[in-house]
């Protein structure tokens, strides 16, 4: 695939009164970052579901891929950045063409590289879990719900079973296994506008099922809330419930989230260069600190204090326990 402009797909989008910003100032609280460790690239919105949480509105009939240009302009600004973390996401980068030379090329290049992997595409490639397994990649799996009627809700029918049977294939090679070092991890949303539970407890309960009832082991597993952005915002909207979710998750507001946002020590790539401060505003279309800037312009990460774009979507990162 080419990289072309693909459709915008805009969502309806409304400033809630209780703005993000004016939250911050309230509590006393300012947003910049910190120094910048981690690079996330997103790939492409090209995937084989189309979930209804998704807030990128990634699907089957999106074309937008990163191209091998970009993908060689992402790679030079990583050797510049001297970046912790190397975070690859989608969409299904398992369907991106090329994906496979560029996590060759970008496994060097960091201390940890992770993989946010769609697990029914992954069903298809077992090339690339041997891929993982040598460049000992982190793995990172949406596993919505520990039993199928929630998950194929959310995602497609078929979609729970196909999951475990990718799981217990990456298990087979090593991941989530005791002393493999090799980490799977899983991220886990809660349906529609409920948010998520305690995420120490959901963390066990998970352990304790995937293993008695599938004989399947993992690392973490991480509780986000659904960010009201791409096509959830869309169904938000229709269904007549966005007011009442922006509004819940200003009321969950925690201060103490703030700190650790992942916007403070991250710099986020799109598929077609473009940079933003995270995945969430890249969603969003709000770039980099408010400014439009392509990846091949640049030759570090921004710098501590730096400004950081916010919008009422944000209130889903500090919202209870925040996003990680």
């Amino acid at each position: 695939m080419t990289e072309i402009a693909g459709p915008s797909r805009p969502t309806p989008y409304r400033q809630i009164p209780d703005s993000f910003a004016g939250t911050l100032a309230r509590n006393g609280l300012e947003l910049r970052r910190a120094e910048t460790t981690t690079l996330q690239v997103n790939v492409g919105f090209l995937c084989d579901q189309s979930c209804r949480h998704c807030h990128v509105s990634a699907g089957p009939g999106r074309t937008e891929v990163m191209s091998r240009g970009t993908m060689d302009a992402v790679e030079s600004f990583a050797r510049q950045g001297a970046f912790a973390v190397i975070d690859v996401t989608g969409g299904a980068p398992e369907l991106v063409p090329g994906i496979e030379g560029f996590l060759e090329r970008l496994a060097p290049l960091a201390p940890r590289l992770l993989f946010r992997a769609n697990l029914t595409a992954l069903a298809a490639r077992p090339d690339l879990v041997d891929l993982f397994v040598r460049l000992r990649v982190v793995v990172i799996a949406s596993f919505p719900a520990l039993d199928a009627d929630p998950a194929d809700a959310q995602r497609a029918p078929g979609v729970f079973e196909a999951s475990l049977a990718t799981l217990r294939v990456l298990n087979a090679a090593g991941y989530g296994r005791v002393g493999s070092g090799l980490e799977l991890d899983l991220v886990a949303n809660p349906s529609g506008t409920l948010l998520p539970p305690d995420q120490s407890a959901e963390e066990e309960r998970f352990h304790r099922e995937l293993a008695a009832v599938h004989g399947i082991t993992f690392n973490r597993l991480y509780t986000l809330a659904n960010v009201p952005l791409g096509r959830f915002r869309s169904w938000l909207a229709s269904s007549g419930h966005l007011e009442d979710y922006l509004q819940q998750l200003a009321g969950s507001f925690n201060p103490c989230a703030v700190d650790g946002l992942m916007c403070r020590n991250l710099v986020s790539v799109a598929w077609d260069g473009m940079l933003y401060d995270c995945d969430f505003n890249l969603a969003r279309g709000l770039p980099l600190g408010g400014v439009r800037r392509h990846v091949s312009a640049v030759s570090s990460a921004p710098p501590p204090g730096a400004p950081i774009a916010t919008g009422d979507h944000c209130f889903a990162c500090t919202a209870g326990s925040g996003f990680t």
